[in-house]
């Protein structure tokens, strides 16, 4: 997507809201939903989040390994710039990115290769130290091999195209990737490894740390290209969530991926939030809607999925979350440059969403 494109159309596509209140962490009060977005934090993007009344941002990837956009100074001179448009720069992701194997930026922890590993959690380590330092008390991370995995896209509604995943149309299903075969158990140990020695940091600086589910969940025991994707299933986020009792451990919670591993999303998914929200191990949201079910699904515009995001709206705030809603993987449109439009369409429709059920009693 070209970011300066999209964001300056979209400037000129609303009118200017009035700020929210800043972020809190979950605590069981009157909940307060806020637009959120994960979309950069150059000068044009800030300003059309302030022209949406998106006052609340995930900003950019300050830098892919530790060096001096990590350091605490470098830090704090990002959340003043953002904050200077009326923004609070409320997360910040951590460079574990959703990347497949070869292109990810600590490949080692995933991997499982000591003292590798060691070295670069390490690393993590001191950007969460310094995030505390610098005010930013949210990151976001993946733990990922395959990355997000698709198939092709395929007509939506008015001509749109929708990025799909059909599990059975998969390419290479038994091709191994550059990790090798990883079982159910290498995965969980390699999991489990990073959470316990990245979360006492994290609990000791305030910041929590927001896991995104694997995308898409793949069956089992069949797997996908040898990795067995532990992340991907309900079961397994419960599990994820188990690891740690640390108020730091949680998750970004995608609502597409969850959605994505049901078999009736639009029935279940209301009580997957329940669980994690009144558990307190929501952090963040990505807010989207998908048509199918597991291994056969699009990823859809807001009100037109198999989820009434109504429900979902209320039901985070009845679990008291209050954090982002954020537009994510938005639909292809024929003209529309850089998605401009399309991610317009969301923001308006998530503020709706958020205006309707933070006015209800």
């Amino acid at each position: 997507m070209h970011r300066r494109t999209f964001f300056q159309a979209a400037a000129a596509a609303v009118a200017a809201a009035p700020a929210q209140s800043s972020p809190q962490q979950i605590s069981g009060r009157k909940s307060n939903l806020k637009a959120g977005t994960q979309h950069g934090d150059s000068d044009d993007i800030l300003r059309a989040c302030a022209a949406f009344g998106v006052n609340h941002i995930c900003g950019r990837l300050p830098s892919e390994k530790f060096d001096e956009k990590w350091t605490t100074e470098a830090l704090r001179r990002h959340r003043e710039h953002v904050e200077s448009f009326g923004i609070s720069l409320a997360a910040l992701p951590l460079p574990l990115s959703s990347h497949y194997i070869t292109k990810s930026e600590n490949p080692n922890i995933m991997l499982g290769k000591s003292p590798d590993r060691d070295r670069e959690i390490d690393n993590i380590c001191r950007m969460i130290r310094n995030s505390a330092e610098a005010g930013i008390r949210l990151l976001k991370y993946n733990m990922s091999i395959l990355g997000v995995v698709r198939t092709k896209s395929t007509p939506g509604r008015g001509g749109a195209t929708y990025s799909t995943f059909r599990y059975a149309e998969a390419p290479d299903k038994d091709k191994l990737t550059e990790a090798g075969p990883v079982s159910s158990e290498a995965a969980w140990e390699r999991i489990a490894y990073f959470v316990q020695r990245v979360m006492p940091v994290a609990e000791e600086n305030k910041v929590r740390l927001a896991c995104h589910p694997h995308d898409p969940g793949m069956p089992e025991p069949e797997g996908y290209r040898g990795v067995h994707r532990v992340l991907g299933s309900v079961e397994g986020l419960k599990r994820f969530i188990s690891l740690s009792n640390s108020a730091s451990h949680g998750l970004n919670f995608c609502q597409g991926t969850v959605s994505e591993m049901l078999k009736n999303p639009g029935e279940e998914i209301y009580d997957v939030i329940r669980y994690f929200g009144s558990r307190g191990r929501i952090f963040n949201v990505h807010f989207r809607n998908i048509k199918g079910t597991f291994g056969n699904f699009q990823e859809t515009f807001p009100d037109n999925g198999d989820v009434d995001f109504i429900k979902p709206a209320r039901t985070y705030k009845s679990v008291g979350y209050d954090g982002m809603l954020m537009p994510d993987h938005v639909p292809t449109i024929q003209g529309d440059t850089g998605k401009a439009q399309a991610f317009a369409y969301c923001f308006g429709y998530i503020q709706a969403m958020i205006q309707l059920v933070n006015q209800e009693s």
